[in-house]
Formats: C-alpha cells, structure tokens, sequence
C-alpha cells in the first residue's frame, strides 16, 4: 500500500503541472492589470497541497486511495 500511494501522489504532481503553469499565467495577466489574485494564489496553493492531503495518508486499500483524487482542482481521475 506504501507503494500505492507514492504512485498516487507522483500522479497527481504530473496532473498539477501544467495545471500551475496555468495559473502562472493568469497570475502575471492579473498582476499586470492590478486584477485580483487571491483566487489564483489560493488555486496555486491547493494544487501544492493535494499530495499532502490526509486521504492518502489514511487510505487502507486501493479504493479509499483512489477516492483520494480531487477532480475539482486536478481535472479528471485517471483511474476512471
């Protein structure tokens, strides 16, 4: 299971990459037109921590671990 959720964790930091060079993006657009950057920043800071998240720490078999995968800021599950 140790194993498992190393896999996991090294899948959701591929998911996030292009992900955050997104919002690179955004946030030097937004910097550059004194737009606001709280939501960006805290998008940047959810991508960093999604494979800390204490799911994946506690999950107990593959499904648990699996479930563990944030759709909703790393776009769709590759187990699906």
């Amino acid at each position: 299971m140790a194993k498992a959720k190393e896999i996991h964790k090294n899948k959701i930091r591929i998911a996030r990459n292009p992900k955050l060079v997104e919002l690179d993006i955004e946030f030097q657009k937004a910097l550059e037109t004194s737009a606001g950057i709280t939501t960006i920043v805290a998008n940047k800071q959810a991508l960093r921590d999604a494979p800390a998240a204490a799911g994946i720490t506690t999950a107990a078999n593959a499904t648990e671990l699996k479930a563990q995968w944030d759709t909703s800021i790393l776009g769709a599950s590759p187990y699906s």
